[in-house]
């Protein structure tokens, strides 16, 4: 670690013609002769919540056996490299989810919006919604304080309204899982440009043709504040420089990725309606968003994060994994074996990006370890098996450290119909946001901390 007299203030943030570029935790913002854990630079704890829709191929997810020994199942396979950082949980119930007598249809509404919320939601399609606030938005509150953004939601599908929502249902239901309040739903941004611009800035004109001048100069955010990033540099020790080469080779990354995607936007292609910045490959844009995430959780923008990587319904075809079909089709399988190998493609397919997410965070220091060390990161659906809407034994992933609070490498079986919500009872608790309850929960669940 480099020792310096003066530390270097923790939210240092270099600025210049609109753009800002908030530094990641550099030893050099440790206090000379000071304990890292004991300074305000050490490293924070995060949240982030990655959601799937439609369900899972439950056989081709469920690890063998119940014991606390993890084996990996086929469409767990993308998370092996962070294996000893992975608790797979079985047994977890959404039970509010479940409809009520003369509610019918309308699971997969119901399954996203009660993810977060533990809360049975009242079914509309008018503009009287009302759900809760969700486990992420509670984190927020406190996570928030110190952060210049309370929470980022991103999300892959359009953010417009869908055509076709579940039978009875508002699409504010399928359209997110974060709500601020019950009847405030947070909309999943999912152009990489415009969350770039929220994070670092952009050009001072709110004019469109403006700021697509701005897009497509070839500069980088990093010009615009060169001359501070030289001037701060000159106080670097060797490590920090390092650090500091890397964070800036991921800002140009993505800069240049989201540069490609709006110079390909001016092709005639079916996609007209997508905005412009986004790539046309699912693959590439999910993983730009992760990497947009992980920015933001580097440089302390925010530590609570929520993602989509598709939403209930999702008419969405993969033929670039050789499943030209509907997700939302395959998921209703009905035990065909063709369908189910669809459907098993696809959720590994997700998963891959999910683990994308994992190595970037792996690879990031921060401290004294790692961001994926100091992250508590969830992964699931709010529905089991597609093919009856089941609510119940749900696909659900922690990964993560937890900051030390997390114990990894593990098949965790809970008795069937162990609330969800209990889950997120216990992951608050660690993130010193402790509640008594949340949503439907009945207590915390054990095991997460204990080898």
């Amino acid at each position: 670690m480099f020792i310096s007299k003066k530390a270097i203030p923790r939210r240092t943030v270099l600025r210049g013609l609109g753009a800002s570029l908030a530094l990641p935790l550099l030893d050099g913002m440790v206090p000379a002769y000071a304990a890292l854990r004991t300074t305000a630079a050490k490293p924070v704890r995060r949240l982030g919540v990655c959601y799937v829709p439609n369900g899972m191929e439950m056989r081709a997810w469920t690890p063998k056996g119940d014991s606390r020994q993890l084996e990996l199942s086929p469409i767990l396979q993308p998370l092996e490299p962070y294996r000893d950082q992975v608790n797979v949980l079985s047994g977890l119930a959404d039970n509010v989810a479940v409809p009520r007598p003369g509610e019918g249809i309308g699971d997969h509404a119901r399954a996203s919006a009660t993810f977060l919320t533990g809360v049975h939601v009242k079914k509309t399609e008018g503009l009287d919604i009302r759900a809760g606030v969700s486990m992420d938005q509670i984190a927020a509150q406190t996570l928030g304080k110190e952060t210049q953004l309370a929470s980022l939601e991103l999300g892959v599908d359009s953010v417009e309204t869908l055509g076709a929502c579940d039978a009875g249902y508002s699409c504010a239901y399928t359209n997110t899982i974060a709500w601020r309040t019950a009847t405030t739903p947070l909309p999943m941004e999912n152009d990489p440009r415009a969350v770039f611009e929220r994070l670092f800035g952009s050009t001072d004109s709110t004019d469109v043709a403006a700021r697509l001048a701005r897009i497509r100069q070839d500069r980088s955010v990093l010009d615009y504040v060169s001359d501070r990033i030289a001037g701060l540099q000159r106080t670097l020790g060797p490590g920090d420089q390092t650090k500091l080469d890397q964070y800036f080779d991921a800002v140009r990354d993505v800069e240049r990725r989201i540069q490609r995607a709006a110079e390909q936007s001016d092709r005639e292609i079916p996609l007209i309606d997508q905005p412009v910045g986004i790539p046309d490959s699912f693959a590439d844009h999910s993983r730009l968003m992760f990497d947009l995430l992980a920015l933001a959780y580097q440089t302390d923008l925010t530590r609570v994060g929520t993602f989509m990587l598709s939403r209930e319904v999702s008419g969405r075809a993969y033929p670039e994994i050789g499943v030209p079909d509907a997700h939302h089709g395959c998921s209703h399988h009905q035990n065909d074996p063709v369908k189910l190998e669809k459907l098993a493609k696809i959720n590994t397919f997700h998963m891959q990006q999910f683990a994308h997410f994992l190595e970037t965070l792996q690879s990031t220091p921060d401290g004294d370890g790692t961001l994926l060390d100091h992250s508590t990161l969830i992964y699931g659906s709010g529905i089991s098996d597609g093919n009856i809407h089941f609510h119940m034994d749900l696909p659900i992933v922690v990964v993560g450290s937890g900051g030390g609070r997390l114990k990894g490498g593990r098949h965790l079986r809970y008795d069937n119909d162990t609330p969800l919500a209990n889950l997120f009872v216990s992951l608050l608790d660690k993130l010193d946001v402790p509640v008594e309850q949340f949503g439907d929960s009945t207590g915390q669940l054990p095991y997460l901390s204990e080898i």
